[in-house]
């Protein structure tokens, strides 16, 4: 079926005030998202951190196929998520990642802040998340925002698909 999917984009991030701004050795920036533990996917580029106020524009856009066919993992992982609510982390995670300048390959790949979407809320509200700014809270410190980074989430179809499916085991 073609709704059996979960479709990510990864649309803009714009960065606030923060040790993160003023940080000279953080000069480029990708996004990795992941769903629970299984699946990562990341920007393929990392772009130069945007400077007060700017956004950088990764318009990176990718699907997550939960078909019973090919994926049924995924599904089985989305199927307890919706039954068993306290079982799962429940949430897409983003994770903003600096990338080392050319010149300093030694240098670590290092998450300095991430962004949430949770999929339950998707499914309770029956809204998909469409270029919706989500809060990027610190790595360091999760009670501070560094940033915005603009997504889309389209899960709906796919969360009510399975829904549905459990109704009938």
């Amino acid at each position: 079926k073609a709704t059996e999917k979960i479709r990510i984009e990864i649309i803009s991030l714009g960065l606030t005030a923060s040790r993160i701004a003023s940080d000279e050795t953080i000069q480029r920036l990708f996004v990795e998202c992941r769903l629970y533990n299984l699946i990562a996917e990341e920007t393929p580029l990392s772009l130069p951190k945007p400077t007060g106020g700017q956004r950088i524009h990764y318009n990176y856009s990718n699907v997550i196929y939960v078909d019973k066919a090919n994926n049924s993992a995924r599904r089985e992982y989305l199927k307890s998520m919706l039954l068993k609510p306290d079982q799962h982390t429940d949430s897409l995670r983003f994770t903003v990642v600096t990338d080392p300048p050319e010149d300093e390959q030694e240098l670590e790949c290092e998450d300095i802040g991430f962004a949430y979407v949770s999929l339950r809320e998707i499914f309770q509200k029956q809204r998909d998340v469409i270029e919706q700014d989500l809060d990027v809270y610190d790595a360091e410190d999760d009670s501070a925002v560094i940033g915005k980074l603009k997504v889309t989430v389209e899960a709906l179809h796919a969360l009510r698909s399975i829904y549905e499916e459990c109704q009938h085991d």
